[in-house]
């Protein structure tokens, strides 16, 4: 008599969103594999008979997002192609009560620090002892580092907080450790990720401690680049460039969103910041590491925010020429204190002032560009695409900022360094040659 064999759990996990929710899944993945069970980041193939979806709830956007792939996993499940739905993430954490109610046939419903109950779905164990044991859903050449979670600010804007609550640390021997297991797994860069990168430490030794974080780092052999995502401007801990000065590895980059600059909404947006005060410490960082690659994001169609301050905000760009800057649409969030405010711009109108205001940030960036053709620069391979290699200066991030092609016909892999001559530059990337 034939038995029938039993097959073996294999999981899909899905994620959305930034790429604090990425590390998150990576974690979960490995905690899967640990306790031998199949899984894959993203997979186009239908051998898996169960998902997890790790959502994001942060803007009106993200949540459609979230919500179409749940109820794309949902009807693959009605029609048999799926044993399993499983949700977790930010969505999830905010809005669980009215997402059960509203979608049947997701077989369980997580928050965001809900890791341990997720993996007794699968009958596996949390085991606490799996530092840095992550399956990467980046190429193998770049990972990112979650320092902290959490956030304890209080923009007005920001619904984080709800969904991911106060700030924790992580402490620095243990995000040492996953670096160096992150570098003998073939990392050569980490770019250091928290909702807030410069109040680290605060919460567990009573002092920032992002310095001293970035310094422990930079002696991890074989750590090629660190980078710095999300820093905020109000109080920022200026000993943090002293270690950039020191250490080659950690990059002349840092990401700083300021959101806007015009007083009114810096204050409707409870961002604890003058305009003059930003100016004054851009200039502070600029003197202090010359060269250094600045980042920003702003928000467009804030409650109130009239053509006044969207010029003030053009001709702030226009004074301080940032290197890299990306633009939102305001998004009225629930539970935010902006909530309370009168969501009076039209969308298209948000939209339109987004267009304008990356207008002259398109300029400034092809002025910029233009300025580094002749030059050389040490870039790291990405990817290969249409028979060019596509590669980044110390100066990018991944996916947000601009790309180096290489057109040779040497063989390159991901994550190898070269030099490289800029010969053309565009708004938003640059052409060189092989030195």
């Amino acid at each position: 008599m034939k038995t029938k064999t039993l097959k073996k759990d294999k999981v899909n996990i899905i994620t959305l969103g930034c790429s604090k929710n990425m590390v998150d899944s990576e974690v979960l993945s490995g905690q899967l594999l640990a306790n031998d069970i199949d899984v894959v980041h993203e997979s186009a193939k239908r051998d898996h008979n169960i998902v997890v979806v790790n959502t994001c709830g942060f803007i009106d956007k993200a949540k459609e997002e979230s919500i179409n792939t749940i109820l794309e996993q949902v009807d693959l499940k009605q029609r048999g192609k799926l044993d399993k739905v499983y949700v977790t993430g930010c969505l999830s954490e905010r809005y669980r009560g009215d997402l059960e109610s509203e979608i049947a046939g997701v077989d369980a419903w997580f928050g965001t620090m809900e890791l341990p109950l997720i993996l007794k779905k699968f009958d596996a164990d949390y085991k606490a002892e799996l530092i840095g044991e992550r399956l990467l859903s980046t190429p193998s050449h770049y990972a990112y580092l979650k320092i902290a979670e959490g956030c304890n600010r209080t923009c007005s804007f920001c619904a984080i907080p709800l969904m991911r609550g106060q700030h924790v640390s992580k402490p620095i021997e243990e995000l040492v450790l996953e670096a160096e297991k992150l570098v003998k797994s073939g990392v050569k860069e980490i770019m250091l990720i928290a909702q807030e990168l410069t109040y680290y430490g605060l919460d567990l030794y009573k002092q920032r401690r992002l310095g001293d974080l970035m310094r422990a780092l930079a002696g991890v052999k074989g750590l090629e680049w660190i980078r710095l995502h999300y820093a905020y401007p109000t109080k920022f801990p200026m000993e943090i460039l002293d270690a950039m000065n020191e250490f080659p590895n950690i990059c002349k980059y840092l990401d700083m969103p300021l959101q806007h600059a015009s007083n009114a909404m810096l204050k409707a947006m409870k961002r604890q910041i003058t305009r003059e005060e930003i100016e004054e410490l851009v200039h502070a960082i600029r003197a202090k590491v010359p060269g250094i690659c600045l980042r920003t994001t702003l928000i467009a169609g804030f409650p109130g925010e009239t053509e006044d301050d969207v010029e003030e905000l053009k001709s702030f760009l226009e004074r301080m020429r940032f290197d890299r800057v990306g633009v939102f649409t305001y998004s009225h969030e629930e539970g935010t204190s902006a909530y309370e405010l009168e969501d009076n711009i039209p969308a298209e109108e948000k939209e339109r002032r987004a267009q304008e205001i990356m207008e002259v940030q398109q300029e400034i960036s092809l002025e910029k560009n233009q300025e580094k053709v002749g030059k050389i620069f040490k870039v790291i391979v990405d990817k290969k695409e249409s028979g060019r290699f596509l590669a980044r200066t110390e100066f990018d991030s991944v996916e947000v900022d601009n790309e180096v092609i290489i057109d040779t016909t040497k063989r390159l892999k991901p994550g190898d360094f070269v030099e490289v001559r800029i010969t053309k530059a565009f708004d938003y990337d640059l052409e060189g040659e092989l030195v």
